[in-house]
């Protein structure tokens, strides 16, 4: 792919600029269709690819077909022709097998290797989770549209082979995409559906998939990802010493903001391996590389652009070295939906994550622009980069960043002992000057205690004259005379003198 070799090109023949640099026109599809190509897809984008591979899948079947039919006629040897009718059942098994998915199938299902099957397949906490989103979304659409995605999702992981050829498996993924799309935008059953809903539909349905077949799919043993991810690591490991300098990545890995972004680019691209759905694989490329364009835009106190970018990304993938590399991208090659590669921002730091993978198995001493014999000398241990923490491993720096950690927690423990002391003896002083402090005033002002008072009870004191109070009352007999009796009676009776009067009139007797 023209993108792949552009680096090691503009290295030989221009070493003033850039020595890494990746145009837009680089990234596209070598057809001119306007989509993202890929390295695994010999510069195509996936649809091209397909078409170039459809083509050539029928002419080698038309080549097999006449070859098979020449070799009857010399009548070769029974075991020879068993084997290439058994290669061209293969390259037909695709077309029918999609085919079966989309035909009515019998209610009950007696077959034993149908019930073996479904018993290897169980489903985990992944598929569990996923599945059970799948049900929520369906249960919004209409029953019969939800029911007939339901069937043709669960028949079509029943019908795929565990272990057979990942290249077939594949072949079969991206039929059942193309062809239940299709059949949401033509089929009367889906009709009225949104394309934000269709587009949801086949999301759920590539991560559902994609969750249950993941063990089955992913870097299986009948192809050789895991040889290519060893070398890879290999060679990565050996390319420790390359410094972002070397690679003129702008990133000034001395600000502590700018390595804590670098720090989550690597984590990042780490966490490719930990998910299972390819939406989940490229949104972690995503993150990691805007982390790196914020590392990049704080480098240089402004937006950094796409040239400035590549030679990033390959520092960060020298430094994290992720694990299952190749196999990572292959799987996101073979099983995503091509929509999502083609074009957009996935599609477009993919793109460049694949090419930056390419870029490290072909590095040479010119892609670094250093001579043979300094590149022997570091590849072998001999030479290594300057003491200054930006170029060191990944061990040795993380070794620095906490001895000077550590420095610093002292310096504020011995601060921080210090201001404990001081406030200690400020504590003692305090206490001092308020023991003063009372012993000044208590002199100045002596305490003199009173008797207590006590309530007095006038009931209970026995010296009675010395209160000055007046004599009590005496009680007085009042004696009514005898004689005008009856008169003072109707004079009282009718308001003419007051009792008190008649009282008062009468003579007092002892």
């Amino acid at each position: 792919m023209s993108a792949a070799e552009k680096p090691s090109k503009e290295t030989k023949d221009d070493k003033k600029g850039k020595k890494i640099q990746l145009h837009e026109n680089d990234l596209l599809c070598k057809n001119g269709c306007g989509f993202y190509g890929n390295p695994a897809w010999q510069g195509f984008c996936s649809k091209c690819y397909r078409e170039v591979y459809q083509s050539a899948r029928q002419a080698q079947m038309q080549h097999d077909a006449h070859r098979q039919e020449a070799k009857k006629k010399v009548d070769l040897p029974t075991s020879f022709s068993k084997f290439a009718e058994k290669k061209t059942q293969q390259s037909n098994k695709r077309a029918n097998t999609v085919k079966a998915i989309f035909r009515k199938t019998p209610a009950k299902d007696s077959d034993q290797s149908t019930t073996v099957k479904k018993e290897t397949r169980r489903s985990s906490i992944e598929s569990q989770k996923i599945g059970h989103e799948f049900m929520e979304f369906l249960k919004t659409l209409r029953k019969p549209a939800a029911l007939e995605i339901s069937k043709n999702v669960r028949t079509f992981i029943e019908k795929v082979p565990p272990y057979e050829d990942v290249i077939e498996v594949s072949n079969l993924v991206q039929d059942f995409y193309q062809s239940l799309n299709d059949k949401l935008l033509s089929s009367s059953l889906f009709k009225g559906l949104s394309h934000e809903t269709i587009e949801k539909v086949m999301d759920y349905t590539e991560r559902y998939i994609l969750t249950r077949l993941y063990r089955y799919i992913f870097c299986p043993p009948t192809i050789n990802d895991e040889e290519r991810d060893l070398e890879l690591q290999a060679k990565i490991r050996s390319l420790h010493w390359v410094t972002a300098q070397q690679l003129e990545a702008l990133i000034n890995e001395n600000d502590p903001d700018i390595r804590q972004e670098v720090d989550k680019a690597i984590t990042d691209i780490i966490e490719l391996d930990s998910k299972r759905a390819t939406q989940d694989k490229l949104d972690s490329v995503v993150k990691c590389s805007k982390h790196i364009f914020e590392a990049l835009r704080q480098t240089k106190q402004g937006p950094a652009s796409a040239d400035e970018f590549l030679p990033a990304l390959i520092y960060i993938v020298l430094k994290a070295n992720p694990p299952l590399l190749q196999s990572n991208i292959q799987y996101i090659t073979r099983f995503a939906n091509p929509s999502r590669l083609m074009s957009g921002e996935a599609g477009y730091y993919f793109t460049n994550l694949c090419c930056v993978v390419n870029f490290i198995q072909n590095l040479t001493a010119e892609s670094l622009s250093l001579s043979q014999q300094e590149y022997d000398r570091y590849m072998s241990g001999e030479l290594t980069p300057s003491n200054d923490s930006q170029y060191m491993c990944e061990g040795l720096r993380l070794m620095h960043e906490n001895l000077r950690s550590l420095s610093d927690m002292r310096t504020r423990q011995e601060k921080m002992m210090a201001e404990t002391l001081q406030l200690q003896q400020d504590m003692v002083e305090f206490k001092d000057d308020f023991i003063r402090e009372i012993h000044r005033v208590v002199e100045n002002n002596p305490l003199i205690i009173k008797p207590r008072k006590t309530k007095v009870d006038l009931d209970e004191t026995e010296d009675t004259k010395n209160l000055n109070l007046p004599s009590p009352l005496l009680p007085q007999q009042v004696t009514p005379l005898d004689t005008n009796s009856s008169t003072q009676e109707e004079q009282v009776s009718q308001g003419q003198i007051t009792t008190n009067t008649a009282c008062n009139d009468l003579p007092v007797t002892d």
